[in-house]
Parts: C-alpha cells; structure tokens; sequence
C-alpha cells in the first residue's frame, strides 16, 4: 500500500545487539597468498621450461663461460690476436683460458678458437672490450692464456734416458722460435732431453711450444742454473762433451765418439759457445758449408748435428 512506503532518503534501522560471527571460516579468506612465484619459478610457464633447457644444456658443455671482473686478468704469458690464437690452439698449446670481447665480430679465426676451446673443455671468459685491449691492445678482441711450462730436471731426465744416452744442451739461445726446433729435432733423432740456462735464454714460451710442433710435450726439458756444473754431472756418467763451432777443424762426419754417451751444446746466436763452455769440451765439430753462406742458424746446425750422431749409430 502506498501509505506503508518508506520515503525516499530513509535509513534502515540496525537490529539491536551483536551479529553473529563465521566461526572462523572466513579466516583464511583475510590471509594473503604471499608474493607472485617468478615467471622461470612457475612449472608450466615458458620462462620455467626456457631455465630447464638451459640448464640441460650448460650440463652437457665441458666448457664453461664466465664473466671478466676488473682487475681479474690473465696472469703469465698470453698470446694476443686472432692468427696468433688461433694458431696456438691448433697446436695445442696448453692454455688455461680463452678471453673474447663481448660483442667481438666473429670471423672464421674466432669461430674456429671458441670451438677448439669448447672440444679441450678450456674455460672462456667475457670481458668488454676496453678491458681486453687494456691487456694487449693489439688484441683484436681475443686472448689466449697460456699455461707455464713444466719443466723436467736433469736428474729426471738421465734416469728416463735410454743407452746410449744423447743430450742437447744450449749455450744462451736467446730465440724462442730457435729453442723450439730444437726440441722438434732433438725428439725427432732420439735425445734423451734438452738441458737450457735458467738465465740470459729462451724459455718454453708459447712461440716455442708453437715450433716444435708438439714435441715439448713428448720430450723432457730441464733449466739448469749453471751450465758448467751440469757439464762435469754429465761427465761423470761418461758422456763425451761436444760442442758445435763453424770454426773448428774437425767436421762432424769425422766425429769418432757418436755411438758413445753424448751431450751436444749449442752456443747462442750471436757469440756462439762460451769461453768456459768450449773450455769444458772434450770436441769441437764443425759443419762445412759453402763459403758464400757465414753461418748456420743455430736450430738448423742442431738438428744436422742430430742426424749425423743418429746415422752414425744405425749404422754402428
């Protein structure tokens, strides 16, 4: 009825004393479900399976790649360049990590190191690319460093040496590139190991793991801090001390002792043998050569030095 229609704006009257409550069954709708699981936390999303992926992947490498930090560079000798690189890892220098510039244009060089360094499972760092030419600026965005060489004593290598035993010693060969054909020729003929000063000469450098083609890990070098207490060791165990001179007299060919125990000294590239060293000698050979030509290089002298001791002892 109309007369029993409340007016427009009339506000509805509360009952008297307290509502009754849920019991407590709505509490858990008044508790917050926590913060938002992340996309790559969340079994069934994209993220999640893109993480599991990557993950399976990273398992399967050997190699791993980690991020350069400031003032985390490469410590002893490093080979910079991608020929140079390149070049190393084909060679199979030993190397204990690879450092590419982020962003690094890659060409075949770099694409050919990173997976030579992927198959050796050699760890490859990032940088950007300011830090890697603030180590060699000549870079070009790659560097390889190199893992110090182990060299052998000359204890070991007389224990290890077969009979007769053929030792090649250098007298101040300066040149890596020379110390390494050495050791190539030394392994090729036979020597028992190649003895080197730890002073004034070349060390097992990566130029010269590079030149002797992977015969500095087939065959023993020592380094000797004083070649002519070396000279009288070998002396005891009864090898004829040989020195090579472009000046002497007696031609290899006509050497009488090479089926004997031996050790062969080089002298350097520019004074040849010491005064000290040539004293210690029990022979002094030369190698003819025409006299248009003033000397041999010092690596190739070694190594017709090599041959005609491993001829004579066919033949013997």
């Amino acid at each position: 009825m109309a007369g029993n229609a409340k007016p427009r704006g009339a506000v509805r009257k509360s009952k008297k004393g307290p509502s009754a409550g849920t019991g407590g069954n709505n509490k858990r709708r008044l508790e917050g479900k926590g913060p938002t699981p992340k996309a790559e936390d969340r079994p069934y999303h994209a993220a999640a399976k893109r993480k599991k992926a990557a993950e399976k992947s990273a398992a399967k490498k050997p190699a791993t790649t980690r991020k350069f930090s400031k003032g985390d560079a490469p410590r002893g000798e490093i080979v910079a360049g991608r020929n140079a690189v390149l070049e190393a890892l084909r060679e199979s220098v030993p190397a204990t990590e690879l450092l590419v510039a982020r962003s690094i244009d890659v060409d075949d060089r770099v694409a050919e190191s990173l997976q030579i360094a992927l198959n050796h499972g050699l760890s490859i760092r990032e940088a950007h690319r300011a830090e890697v030419e603030g180590i060699s600026p000549n870079s070009q965005g790659i560097i390889l460093a190199i893992k110090p060489y182990q060299y052998s004593s000359f204890e070991e290598i007389v224990q290890r040496a077969k009979n007769p035993m053929l030792l090649v010693a250098l007298d101040g060969v300066t040149d890596p590139r020379n110390l390494g054909a050495i050791v190539r020729s030394a392994a090729a003929f036979g020597a028992s190991g190649v003895l080197m000063t730890e002073r004034r000469a070349a060390g097992m450098t990566a130029s010269a793991w590079k030149s002797s083609a992977g015969a500095a890990a087939r065959l023993p070098i020592a380094q000797v801090t004083n070649l002519a207490r070396t000279i009288d060791e070998a002396k005891k165990l009864g090898c004829f001390i040989v020195g090579l001179d472009g000046e002497s007299d007696v031609a290899i060919a006509d050497m009488k002792v090479a089926t004997e125990k031996l050790m062969i000294i080089v002298g350097s590239e520019g004074k040849g043998l010491a005064r000290l060293t040539r004293e210690k000698c029990d022979l002094i050979v030369s190698i003819p050569i025409s006299a248009s030509t003033e000397s041999l290089n010092a690596s190739v002298a070694t190594s017709i030095a090599l041959y005609a001791v491993d001829e004579a002892r066919r033949k013997g």
